[in-house]
């Protein structure tokens, strides 16, 4: 069977077994960088050698690890697929392996509280700036902050339960895992800016839903508008400019830098387990770091008193020891 039409067949069965978004982002993928290197050939014909020249053609460019392990998944699924479907005896990707390049020091961007005050004077509409709000002192992902709706909110919790589509139709859809499904205090801030929001939908619209979208209305915002409502903030408060996930990481790095318990910081932000968060955040609080240098270089590491302590407690015992010697030579 030829590659193409094995694809054909097999995006009928992948999306049957995928969400809508990541069947969107599989056959994305492997359009661009798999399909154009395969076409016109026949499945049973590949080999580990036209693997590895895919690999090595993908390597010459500047592409990072993570996004060469996406390939590498979509590429082997297929295979999967076809080695269920088409006689195909061993899944040549699988046995070829993962891309294995030099790893990279990952450079993440995030707001302190003082960086984020000041970031946040640039807006004049209450949406937008509640938006960013709500992100910094919640620390959710921008697909489910644009799907939040007034119902979601439960006294002093949000209850984070959805997420939004982030391309094509924008639909609502299910959180990225089942860990991401949780319920987030709310403190007095964002209280009031959900407060002054729907006194503002009341003015705007005559009428109010607790179904209406917390950021939009009736709609929810749209990712572009977010981004460029963002950047003109960025410029009015002359302050660099992060993407809106890098909110999520300044909240997870704040709370972490005032004493909150990781397992606590990994709960609020729905990661499926500790190391997750130990991995991604903790390495971007030096504050820790900082102690360890400050408490190693505290005089009761100094070898010098070490010693000292250590020479007066032996002339102390020895001079106890010579009076209790004396004391029986007198008998």
């Amino acid at each position: 069977m030829s590659f193409e039409d094995a694809y054909e067949e097999f995006k009928i069965y992948a999306s049957k077994r995928h969400k809508k978004e990541s069947f969107g982002n599989i056959t994305r993928d492997f359009n661009c960088k798999i399909l154009p290197y395969f076409e016109g050939r026949k499945i049973e014909s590949l080999t580990k050698n036209d693997i590895l020249r895919w690999k090595d053609d993908l390597l010459s460019f500047d592409y990072s690890k993570k996004y060469l392990s996406k390939l590498y998944y979509v590429f082997c699924i297929f295979f999967d697929y076809c080695c269920l479907y088409y006689d195909i005896e061993d899944n040549i990707v699988r046995d070829v392996g993962n891309f294995k390049i030099q790893p990279k020091k990952v450079k993440s961007d995030f707001y302190t509280r003082q960086e984020f005050e000041r970031f946040i004077t640039g807006f004049d509409n209450i949406v937008y700036k509640s938006f960013f709000i709500l992100m910094f002192y919640t620390g959710c992902r921008p697909s489910e902050a644009m799907a939040l709706k007034f119902s979601d909110v439960r006294g002093k919790y949000l209850s984070i339960n959805k997420s939004i589509e982030r391309r094509g139709e924008r639909n609502i859809c299910t959180t990225k895992n089942v860990y991401s499904v949780r319920d987030v205090i709310l403190c007095n801030r964002v209280l009031s800016c959900i407060s002054d929001l729907k006194k503002y939908y009341i003015i705007k619209y005559g009428q109010f839903f607790e179904d209406y979208f917390i950021f939009g209305g009736i709609k929810p915002l749209s990712g572009t508008s977010i981004d460029r409502y963002k950047k003109k903030a960025c410029e009015r408060a002359k302050i660099r400019c992060i993407t809106q996930h890098q909110f999520r990481h300044s909240y997870a790095t704040y709370l972490i830098s005032n004493g909150i318990p990781i397992n606590t910081v990994s709960r609020l932000l729905g990661h499926s387990s500790v190391d997750t968060t130990a991995r991604i955040y903790v390495h971007q609080d030096l504050s820790q770091e900082k102690r360890v240098l400050n408490t190693l270089n505290s005089p009761i590491f100094s070898f010098g008193n070490i010693t000292r302590d250590f020479n007066c407690k032996i002339l102390l015992f020895l001079k106890r020891k010579i009076s209790i010697l004396k004391h029986f030579s007198m008998f």
